[in-house]
């Protein structure tokens, strides 16, 4: 917030010793700061949210089997 509130003092600054176009160029600056400070505060919060993954059930998870090259050796044997 160091960055905005130092635009915003030579805005003032600006203004008032009658630089026009150094005022303007300065809000414009003021407004992309604002812009960055908004983009990283919905970053941040958008990072912070729990993301609920769900759990599987016991039949999801139990049900599952894996068919290894060992088994598949016995199978062509036989």
């Amino acid at each position: 917030m160091d960055i905005r509130d130092n635009l915003i003092a030579r805005i003032a600054e600006a203004e008032r010793e009658g630089w026009a176009g150094e005022a303007e160029g300065l809000k414009v600056s003021l407004a992309a700061a604002n812009a960055k400070l908004a983009q990283l505060d919905n970053l941040i919060a958008r990072r912070t949210a729990a993301v609920d993954l769900g759990m599987p059930s016991f039949p999801d998870v139990a049900g599952r089997h894996a068919t290894t090259a060992h088994h598949l050796r016995q199978a062509g044997s036989s």
